[in-house]
């Protein structure tokens, strides 16, 4: 009988950590196989730390300030999600770009969540209210969110999975954060959820980076890439 290895989720995050609660509370309601093993922010303030604290998680504050030296902090985070016995990465708000080494030890099990529907709006400085103003600005009707691959340069990798959110009128920057917020963590969810499912040799694809067809529909590969392997 094929066994799958059970999720072990290092989760990176830069702030108040909402969408890191929210797998923290889906592992714990068993809607996602697989437990939380280390949360790690580069803000030494970030909320999400207490949120680990409360949750009896493990965590870490790595950054410029306590590795000055690119490499050294490369190679401290590789060795933290390590030593948590991860299997997979989220970065959830994580505001920093992750080093090679990183990259190449977890290749094909970093994943990102973006509030937009990529490649629109994605790329450097693309991130948070920056999305939702410029959604606004250019008066789009649909909006929404993704869970993608990381790759070495930002929110070009791989689309996994993506929810698309209605603009409504009279929307703002503040009702339409919360609103793709939302969609986002139950997104995040989802996809944690089904990367956790034991899977019989089935070949993992992910989505061609791509805008998802009409408002309300989830559009996914059948399954995540990097699903725990089995023996």
């Amino acid at each position: 009988m094929l066994v799958a290895m059970p999720l072990r989720l290092a989760i990176f995050a830069s702030g108040d950590g909402s969408t890191a609660q929210a797998v923290i509370d889906a592992c714990t309601a068993r809607r996602i196989d697989g437990e939380v093993v280390l949360v790690l922010s580069n803000n030494a303030d970030a909320h999400v730390l207490a949120r680990a604290a409360t949750a009896a998680i493990p965590s870490a504050n790595l950054s410029r300030r306590t590795h000055p030296d690119p490499h050294a902090l490369d190679t401290a985070q590789v060795a933290a999600v390590r030593a948590a016995g991860a299997t997979h990465v989220l970065l959830a708000g994580y505001m920093r770009r992750l080093g090679p080494a990183m990259l190449a030890a977890y290749d094909g099990r970093l994943y990102n969540t973006h509030p937009a529907l990529l490649p629109a709006y994605g790329g450097e400085g693309m991130y948070g209210d920056q999305v939702h103003a410029a959604v606004l600005a250019d008066r789009q009707a649909i909006t929404g969110a993704t869970v993608h691959l990381v790759t070495a340069d930002y929110d070009t990798g791989p689309v996994v999975r993506a929810v698309e959110v209605p603009v409504l009128p009279g929307d703002d920057v503040a009702h339409l954060r919360e609103r793709v917020k939302g969609a986002e963590r139950e997104l995040v969810v989802e996809v944690l959820a089904e990367l956790a499912r034991p899977h019989r040799g089935r070949r993992l694809t992910a989505l061609a980076a791509s805008r998802p067809g009409s408002a309300g529909r989830r559009q996914a590969a059948s399954s995540p890439p990097g699903a725990p392997p089995s023996d």
